[in-house]
């Protein structure tokens, strides 16, 4: 069993550029909590081998997503659940003056940064390079 407390400052930055705090690991998952900044394009990437659950918290923003079979764009608003199944193309942005905070539930758990391609995507990124 593990409990923990809410990290008071982001440990990470993910491959797409959000401000990312480390909640919850297990065999089968993790659990993150993810900040992306007012106004702040993050860059477009597909996963190798993970797929994600994103539950948004507060903030607005918009979400591309592209696979084999369709495209769309989501507006993400507190309390919307999307998926990103493994091998699905995706790049998100805040559209709000506050930040977008979602948490994101990756299965299996997240291998490292490698597991990211950066892609293009329909926006342009504005999102800061590195960790």
């Amino acid at each position: 069993m593990q409990t923990r407390p809410f990290p008071s400052a982001p440990d990470a930055r993910s491959p797409a550029g959000a401000e990312i705090r480390y909640l919850i690991e297990g065999e089968t998952g993790n659990m993150i909590h993810s900040t992306v900044p007012a106004g702040q394009v993050n860059r477009a990437t597909v996963h190798a081998t993970v797929s994600e659950f994103w539950h948004v918290l507060s903030g607005q923003g918009q979400i591309w997503r592209r696979n084999d079979t369709a495209e769309e764009t989501t507006v993400l608003t507190a309390g919307v659940t999307i998926d990103i199944p493994v091998g699905t193309a995706f790049q998100d942005r805040c559209t709000s003056a506050d930040p977008l905070r979602f948490l994101c539930i990756s299965m299996p758990p997240w291998p490292g940064d490698q597991e990211a391609t950066v892609l293009e995507g329909p926006w342009k990124p504005t999102a800061p390079e590195g960790r």
